[in-house]
């Protein structure tokens, strides 16, 4: 199989849409067997298919936060002060986000199973070879973390339209419920495992090789996933559909207010949690230095217990606000169908206090700071799985992927991609001296600026809901534009122009 074939779209590795085995032969269609959908896949295989992905995403974030979980131990290791050990995300983020575009061109367009194998297996082969960096090459760890993102970027921006064409309204927000769990929930999972991992062996690179085979076994289950066909679910099918091209697709969603000011305000979740996810554990740590409660970390391994701590609390806030914020958003559309953008503007609003809190109170109480960070991160996740709903039922099926990696491009650009580094930048800087007091100092008030970000974060969110409704119905009923061009002879040439031109 080919991946330009356009036949490839619904072409799954080892069997066709009409149940060919590759043996030769189709096996016969009991009448007790169960009906396919539109879509072309069953709905146990569509089941199975959403836990495989969700799998994928889980292992996906993990591997994102081991090396949090483990950042005292790779500051001591290969010497370097809060702006270096920013650029360990930062470098990740900006390839994640630089490739995104062209895999959602190719999502759009080719096998998105095909596409994803191909990027799991570089991404686990790259995480692997990370953990074999020497100390003197803070360098190539560096390289392998930003060779990452494309492993990653293959994937993120194509498992939510795989999704979004296996199920439609409240079945798909629960599987887009079900798959974003594992943000949260995998994210804390990577401070656990590489906190511990790294205590029971004495050395951080053996924290960073637990995802790779991890990975690899994902490969071998995504050969159970069947390619579903696009848009076949709301009876509007990839074929039905008119194909546009990637600038004209990037036009339209330029012209998508609800699109724009939801990924705006995705943004500053994007910064938010980037911030956190990176300096939350080392924070944490150098609170209980300045508090008296640890002592400071001369050689390995460095106490981790406070990433262990976080990582919990991130699975548990996790569950909880994507749990909250999708019951919460059903129940508002009984009298609003602007419910979700004002419960993503409510989740940040509610949030930036919580922040701002855990991070004024670290200095007195280490029992108030986590709760506060309880509270701050619940709110905070309210928003995972309404805003990828939110982009699926304001974008036409045909521009899915390319809206995915749209929002991914911009989110992590003015979000995550900087903010690690900007944090550490801007505590290197407030620093007045060596001191263990001043690297605490320092690094708290950059950490105030995460609370301001979510409040802007809000009112993006806000302006959202004056939308909504507008762009909803203009997705639902989209069909080729009248103003299409179409070819008219011309001299003996052809020519573009359009339709309204030669109707009468």
């Amino acid at each position: 199989m080919s991946l330009t074939d356009p036949s490839a779209d619904t072409t799954p590795f080892f069997t066709d849409n009409n149940g060919d085995d590759g043996l030769g032969g189709a096996p016969p269609q009991s009448p007790q067997e169960e009906e396919v959908p539109a879509s072309g896949v069953s709905r146990r295989r569509a089941l199975l298919t959403v836990i495989i992905l969700c799998y994928i995403n889980l292992l996906n974030y993990m591997d994102r936060f081991t090396v949090a979980g483990v950042l005292p131990d790779i500051e001591r290791f290969f010497e370097i002060n809060d702006g270096n050990s920013g650029l360990l995300q930062t470098v990740f983020i900006c390839s994640y986000m630089f490739l995104a575009p062209f895999f959602g061109y190719l999502g759009d367009r080719y096998n998105r199973k095909c596409i994803m194998c191909v990027g799991i297996t570089f991404w686990s082969l790259v995480t692997l070879a990370s953990s074999y960096t020497p100390r003197d090459y803070f360098w190539a760890l560096l390289l392998t973390r930003g060779l990452v993102g494309v492993g990653e970027a293959s994937y993120s921006t194509i498992a939510p339209t795989i999704i979004a064409d296996l199920f439609v309204k409240e079945k798909r927000t629960n599987m887009l419920s079900l798959f974003y769990f594992a943000i949260p929930v995998g994210s804390g999972l990577g401070y656990i495992v590489g906190s511990r991992v790294n205590e029971m062996t004495g050395d951080w690179h053996w924290a960073l090789r637990v995802t790779p085979g991890l990975g690899l076994f994902a490969v071998l289950l995504l050969l159970l996933v069947k390619e579903p066909k696009r848009g076949a679910v709301e009876s509007r099918s990839e074929h039905s559909l008119p194909r546009t091209t990637w600038l004209a697709d990037i036009q339209a969603l330029c012209r998508n207010p609800s699109f724009l000011l939801s990924t705006f305000g995705f943004t500053a979740v994007a910064f938010v949690t980037g911030s956190l996810a990176l300096w939350a554990p080392a924070f944490l740590f150098r609170a209980a230095i300045f508090t008296g409660e640890k002592q400071p970390c001369v050689q390995g391994p460095c106490d981790n217990s406070d990433s262990l701590y976080f990582g919990l609390i991130t699975c548990v806030t996790g569950v909880l606000g994507v749990a909250s914020g999708v019951a919460v958003s059903r129940w508002l559309k009984r009298w609003t169908p602007r419910a979700d953008p004002l419960v993503c503007a409510a989740g940040l609003l509610l949030a930036a206090p919580f922040l701002y809190l855990s991070v004024v109170c670290a200095q007195g109480s280490t029992v108030a700071t986590y709760v506060f960070i309880f509270f701050g991160e619940t709110f905070l996740s309210m928003n995972w799985a309404i805003v990828a709903d939110i982009l699926l039922y304001v974008v036409v099926p045909t521009r899915r992927s390319t809206a995915e990696a749209f929002q991914i491009v911009l989110s992590h650009l003015m979000g995550d991609a900087g903010s690690p580094y900007l944090i550490g930048v801007v505590s290197d800087s407030l620093k007045q001296s060596d001191s263990y007091v001043w690297e605490f100092r320092s690094l708290q008030i950059s950490l105030l600026l995460c609370s301001f970000v979510a409040v802007g974060g809000g009112a993006f969110f806000l302006a959202t809901a004056l939308f909504i409704e507008r762009d909803r119905h203009i997705a639902e009923s989209y069909v080729q534009s009248d103003d299409a061009p179409i070819v008219v002879p011309k001299r003996g040439r052809s020519t573009k122009v359009p339709v309204s031109s030669v109707l009468i």
